[in-house]
């Protein structure tokens, strides 16, 4: 789908045709809206294609005519009706007459553009407009970070309760997502020194403050991200730990069993030999056997039961 917005009157509008200053809004294009904008401005096809890819990188790529900025947002994904986080490449193309975003689905970042609740928005300052998009996507990130933490809380109380495998692997999936964040973060970050070094991009003094927080919000993201993978990681050891010496409980009652169970085993073995054995003919023979046996295996299980460690 292709939207082209400007900004009038210190709103954004929606408008039908491409002018100066407008901002060129792409998520999940169709091959035609894509050849249409790469044939119109004279960008590289592969370009325009390169953020619809789940594993692109995040990068910058200087041409001649436009500058490409390509940098991971996280989007929650539904599975079994479950959310999951994950990150989408974003491309942010900057030309000398407007700017394009492109991005495999419409994400919360780009949508609070669109509907006119960011502050101090206009698509006509396109530097800051680049800038106000990485300020988003970090103050997402360290949103979603926080549903995280409270998320993966809410299952260990559950594992307190009883450990089952279906929440052990909301950890596990937890733990992938912290993953992905702090992959895509860093390689945020990356795009970002190098966003400031660059001499083709503008820079205004009403935009170093601005600047200031995207840097920040970004590296306390990260810092997050590596606080929580490190919390999640040690808890999934910790209930690892659990989960096996639970196991080696459950062995060891099992082989305590065995081996008393096998007292009256052995007893009915010998005298079910075909050799004389003693209280052969006596009529109260069987019942006494069964009573020793009895005997000996309480005692037996009293003995095996007070050295383990159950």
């Amino acid at each position: 789908m292709l939207k082209i917005f400007r900004t009038m009157d210190d709103q954004i509008n929606e408008i039908s045709e491409v002018v100066d200053g407008c901002w060129i809004s792409m998520f999940d294009p169709t091959a035609a809206e894509l050849l249409d904008i790469s044939k119109e401005y004279k960008i590289d096809l592969d370009h325009l294609k390169a953020p619809l890819d789940e594993a692109e990188r995040s990068r910058i790529e200087v041409e001649d005519d436009y500058i490409l900025i390509i940098v991971d947002i996280p989007v929650i994904s539904k599975r079994k009706e479950k959310d999951f986080f994950m990150t989408v490449p974003c491309g942010i193309i900057l030309l000398d007459q407007c700017i394009i975003t492109v991005c495999l689905e419409e994400t919360p970042v780009l949508g609070r553009f669109r509907d006119g609740l960011v502050r101090g928005f206009w698509t006509f300052k396109k530097t800051r407009f680049i800038l106000q998009i990485l300020y988003r996507n970090a103050s997402l990130y360290l949103q979603y970070l926080r549903v995280i933490d409270k998320k993966s809380d809410e299952i260990e109380k559950q594992l307190h309760i009883s450990t089952k495998n279906e929440e052990l692997i909301d950890l596990l999936e937890l733990e992938k997502s912290l993953v992905y964040f702090s992959t895509s973060l860093r390689g945020n970050e990356l795009v970002l020194e190098r966003l400031i070094k660059m001499d083709k991009i503008k820079q205004y003094p009403e935009d170093e403050e601005l600047l200031d927080d995207v840097i920040i919000e970004n590296k306390q993201a990260i810092e997050m991200s590596d606080i929580y993978s490190n919390i999640l990681s040690g808890t999934m050891d910790a209930y690892a730990s659990v989960i096996s010496n639970n196991l080696n409980i459950v062995m060891k009652v099992l082989a305590v069993i065995t081996i008393v169970m096998s007292i009256p085993t052995m007893i009915a073995s010998f005298w079910g030999m075909n050799v004389p054995v003693p209280f052969a003919k006596s009529p109260f023979g069987f019942f006494g056997l069964v009573g020793a046996s009895i005997v000996l295996t309480l005692i037996g299980g009293f003995i095996l039961g007070r050295k383990q460690t159950f």
